[in-house]
């Protein structure tokens, strides 16, 4: 999985500390899944962050509708993206600090990079579920390529809550 998406994505180790643009990778193993993502993100000057790019291989068995299959992929990698940039649920004494989902921060058109998908067929394999497989790697893959770009290692969720990376 890690050759076939770092493959088309064209993987070249890139960035180092103060480039400002990194590449990162994360793979996994969930439900008889795996996947391997590729992130590319770019860091501007004031500390805000965009992920340009997203590859994602996945190996589910047997694929019986890969248009359905890649769309799972797609959305699934969408909502990772909020979990791993910035949703959150602020608390206030014990109290949700903001009780409307209108303050509740989740991915927006602006967020969403060019995501790539390709799907490893293995039609001798009994087919498994792709609904949440394909986002365990997104955030790992993200945190790889932020130090990738700044040389900064930030390891809790999400990465930028208040939409820049942390002084550091």
């Amino acid at each position: 999985m890690v050759r076939t998406a770092a493959g088309r994505f064209g993987w070249t180790a890139g960035g180092g500390a103060g480039a400002r643009r990194g590449v990162g990778i994360a793979a996994g193993l969930e439900k008889g899944g795996r996947v391997a993502t590729c992130a590319e993100v770019s860091v501007r000057a004031d500390g805000s962050l965009s992920v340009t790019r997203i590859v994602t291989a996945y190996e589910c068995g047997a694929i019986v509708n890969p248009d359905t299959v890649t769309s799972q992929i797609e959305g699934g990698t969408i909502m990772a993206l909020g979990g791993a940039l910035f949703e959150q649920v602020g608390l206030d004494r014990g109290r949700i600090a903001s009780p409307s989902l209108a303050a509740y921060r989740v991915p927006r058109f602006c967020d969403v990079p060019d995501i790539d998908v390709v799907l490893v067929d293995r039609p001798d394999t009994p087919s498994a579920g792709a609904g949440e497989t394909p986002l365990i790697a997104v955030a790992p893959a993200i945190a790889n390529a932020i130090f990738a770009a700044t040389g900064q290692r930030l390891r809790s969720l999400p990465l930028i809550p208040d939409g820049s990376l942390p002084a550091g």
